[in-house]
């Protein structure tokens, strides 16, 4: 019983430590990206640089999980954002936009980050985005 009841112990800690870094690396991610505002540095769709769409956009990311898109000063439409730092993974919804800022709903696959750069991918069937944030 005693061995029975230490191994449980243990599964308790070890699950608690895999929690504790989960949060930890959800903590960075949050703290990354909403210390200061995003520009879109580039951005393809089907392997056509389309970045110049995104002249003029700032994005302001917030801890509460919305971000605005700010387009010259001005607010244009505020969305919804996630990060999930175990599967590298990011999301955004900007519910009713049009384009250019409806190209950055979706799921995006982060292929490469640091504290002032981002750059994912993402696949719709046979449409690939790629992009890249850089904070100012």
């Amino acid at each position: 019983m005693k061995k029975l009841y230490t191994l449980f112990l243990l599964l308790i800690v070890f699950g608690s430590c895999k929690k504790t870094v989960e949060k930890i690396g959800e903590d960075l991610v949050v703290k990354a990206m909403t210390d200061g505002q995003w520009t879109i540095t580039k951005f393809t769709q089907n392997g056509t640089d389309i970045t110049s769409s995104f002249s003029g956009y700032k994005f302001q990311y917030y801890s509460n999980r919305t971000v605005d898109a700010i387009l010259n000063g001005t607010k244009e439409r505020t969305g919804n954002w996630d990060g999930n730092a175990a599967t590298q993974t990011t999301w955004a919804d900007f519910p009713g936009a049009t384009n250019p800022i409806s190209l950055i709903n979706g799921t995006w696959n982060i292929t490469k980050s640091g504290w002032t750069y981002v750059e994912a991918t993402q696949t719709n069937g046979v449409e690939t985005k790629t992009l890249r944030l850089d904070k100012q």
